[in-house]
C-alpha cells in the first residue's frame, strides 16, 4: 500500500521525486523503487528520518519497532499501521505530530477510502498534507475522535472483502444459470462498479434506489426475496460488528 500512495502522491504532484526518499530494507526493491519513480533511497531508517519534514510508516505492525530514528521536533509522523493507535506510536518514536490513517486496498487503483485523525499538535498546513495526500489516493473523511477509526477498519477496511464475497457469489450464480465465466466476471464486474457510481451520483439513500430497480412481483422482487430469507441484510451487519469487536482487540494488543 505504501508504493500505492508514493506513486499516486508523485502522478499528483503532492510530492517531487527528488524531495523523496524511501527506506526499504531489501536491496533489489530499493533498486526498483528508484528506477520506477526517480526517488532516493536507503536502507537505513534512522538516516532517512532524521531530516525529513513528513515521515510515513507503512510496516506491518508487528515491524513497527524496527523502524528506528529520531524525527525532527516539527516533523509530521503519518501511519497506515493497521490497529497501531496513536499512543503507541507517539510512545515508540518520542513524537506527538502524528497523523493515523484507515486506508483500504482500492488505493492501488486510485479509488480508496481512508479514515484518518490527527493529534492536536499536527498544524492546520500538516492537516492540509495528509488531506491531499490522501485525496490523492480516493476520498478522504477526517474524524476527531480515533475510536472511529476501528469502526471505518469494520467498513471500508475490511469492506472491499465483503464486495469481493459478494461478486464471487454474483459470479457463482451467473454460471449455473447458463453464463460462460468470462461472461459471467464482465457483466457482475460493471454491475457493480456502475452502481457504486450511480449510487455516489445520484445522492439519494440506497433504500430508494433499490425500490426504483424493483418492480411487483418482478424477476428483481423474486430475487431480493431469496436474500431476505437466506439473512443477508443481518449477515452483512453481523459481519461489521464482529469486524469492529477485532479490531478493538487488536487495537488493545
Amino acid at each position: 500500500m505504501g508504493e500505492a500512495i508514493l506513486a499516486a502522491a508523485l502522478e499528483r504532484s503532492v510530492f517531487e521525486a527528488s524531495r523523496v526518499c524511501v527506506c526499504e530494507v531489501v536491496e533489489a526493491r530499493r533498486a526498483q523503487l528508484r528506477s520506477v519513480y526517480g526517488v532516493s533511497v536507503s536502507g537505513d531508517p534512522g538516516a532517512t528520518m532524521a531530516d525529513a519534514d513528513l515521515v510515513i510508516l507503512s510496516v506491518k505492525p508487528q515491524d513497527m519497532k524496527s523502524v528506528r530514528g529520531a524525527l525532527k521536533a516539527d516533523a509530521l509522523l503519518l501511519s497506515i499501521m493497521a490497529g497501531v493507535r496513536i499512543e503507541s506510536i507517539q510512545r515508540e518514536f518520542s513524537h506527538d505530530r502524528v497523523v493515523r490513517v484507515m486506508p483500504n486496498t482500492p488505493v492501488a487503483a486510485k479509488a480508496g477510502m481512508s479514515v484518518w485523525t490527527a493529534t492536536a499538535g499536527v498544524l492546520a498546513e500538516q492537516r492540509e498534507l495528509a488531506r491531499n495526500l490522501l485525496a490523492a489516493i480516493g476520498r478522504e473523511i477526517y474524524v476527531e475522535e480515533e475510536k472511529k477509526l476501528d469502526m471505518a477498519t469494520a467498513v471500508s477496511g475490511s469492506g472491499p472483502a465483503y464486495v469481493f464475497l459478494f461478486i464471487e457469489a454474483m459470479v457463482e450464480g451467473a454460471v449455473a444459470v447458463g453464463l460462460t465465466r468470462g461472461q459471467a466476471e464482465e457483466l457482475v464486474l460493471q454491475t457493480v462498479y456502475g452502481s457504486a457510481v450511480y449510487a455516489q451520483a445520484a445522492g439519494r439513500p440506497a433504500s430508494e434506489l433499490r425500490a426504483r430497480v424493483t418492480s411487483p412481483a418482478g424477476t428483481t422482487a423474486a430475487a431480493l426475496h431469496e436474500l431476505e430469507k437466506g439473512g443477508f441484510r443481518a449477515s452483512i451487519g453481523e459481519a461489521i460488528r464482529a469486524a469492529h469487536r477485532r479490531a478493538i482487540e487488536l487495537g488493545n494488543g
